[in-house]
């Protein structure tokens, strides 16, 4: 019976032991699931979009040219007027009062006629003081004339940019329902704004446009361009704390990758340009799965 007992244990530890042996000698997956990219060469370009308003630099202020009363007022707010047109016609106290009586006596005196103010340039009326029967001095202001040939875009450009701006250049403007126009720097205003530091630039759209006045839009501003740049998505390229150092993790065969320095430069929202190493078509980088390994690492691919 001892020795039955005795043979059973001894049978028990080998059964344990060839388990432990067994569990220790489990190979343990190393690998790292990734997914890799390649380098794009189509252009990179850097830019900055800027908040710009809608307006007219030009308002024509339409004043009585005489004393006296409104005969008439032939123009209301928003319209549009042409050069000469006849808005507003007065007539002096005196002709009020005496005109019909001297035209009794003499018709070709036509002392009773209407005075007419028009209009000096092509524009929309953005407001009209006055009303048909009012009383006005020679000088007061009766209307406003936003000038048509004086609309553009007015951009509040910071100074430090201003190396990218120059007159005669064309820019992108994005309207708030997603139209893109284009426009052209025609001056700029010959002051810088005290606090803000931005220097105010005039720009007129290539094309006519249907754009309200102070509507608020965006100017892209080109700060370089590069048509024959080699470039990678953002999360392939990693850097330290610091961000001094950058690099990629590279394929070297199958199933390994590599650390590779790089050097940057220009960086958009979506990419960033490799100067250096030279970069080709078939190298595979790790986009996924890149981010806090070693220098050399075992990878499986995942699609």
């Amino acid at each position: 019976m001892k020795n039955y007992f005795l043979i059973f244990n001894i049978v028990l530890f080998l059964c344990i032991s060839c388990k432990n042996k067994i569990e220790e000698e489990k190979v343990i997956d190393t690998t790292i699931p990734v997914t890799l990219t390649s380098i794009d060469t189509t252009a990179i370009e850097s830019f900055i979009d800027l908040n710009a308003t809608a307006t007219y630099l030009v308002k024509n202020n339409i004043k009585a040219n005489t004393t006296g009363y409104l005969n008439s007022v032939n123009v209301k707010s928003n319209d549009y007027v042409s050069r000469g047109k006849v808005l507003f016609t007065l007539k002096t106290r005196e002709s009020k009062v005496l005109g019909n009586t001297i035209n009794k006596i003499d018709p070709s005196l036509h002392f009773g006629s209407a005075i007419s103010v028009r209009a000096e340039t092509n524009g929309f009326i953005s407001a009209v003081n006055v009303q048909q029967g009012d009383y006005v001095q020679d000088g007061d202001l009766l209307a406003i004339i936003n000038d048509s040939n004086s609309f553009g875009i007015v951009l509040s450009l910071p100074y430090n940019l201003k190396k990218y701006v120059s007159v005669n250049n064309k820019f992108s403007v994005f309207l708030p329902d997603g139209k893109e126009v284009k426009a052209t720097v025609q001056k700029f205003l010959p002051s810088v704004d005290m606090e803000s530091q931005t220097q105010s630039i005039f720009l007129k759209c290539d094309t006519k446009q249907d754009i309200p006045e102070n509507l608020i839009v965006k100017v892209r501003i080109n700060k370089s361009s590069n048509k024959h740049s080699i470039s990678l998505p953002k999360s392939a390229v990693l850097s330290d704390e610091t961000e001094t150092n950058f690099w990629i993790m590279k394929l070297i065969n199958s199933n390994t990758a590599v650390k590779i320095p790089i050097q940057k430069g220009v960086t958009t929202a979506d990419k960033i340009e490799i100067t250096a190493p030279i970069l080709n078509k078939k190298d595979k980088i790790l986009l996924t799965g890149n981010y806090g390994v070693a220098d050399t690492i075992k990878i499986r691919i995942v699609k």
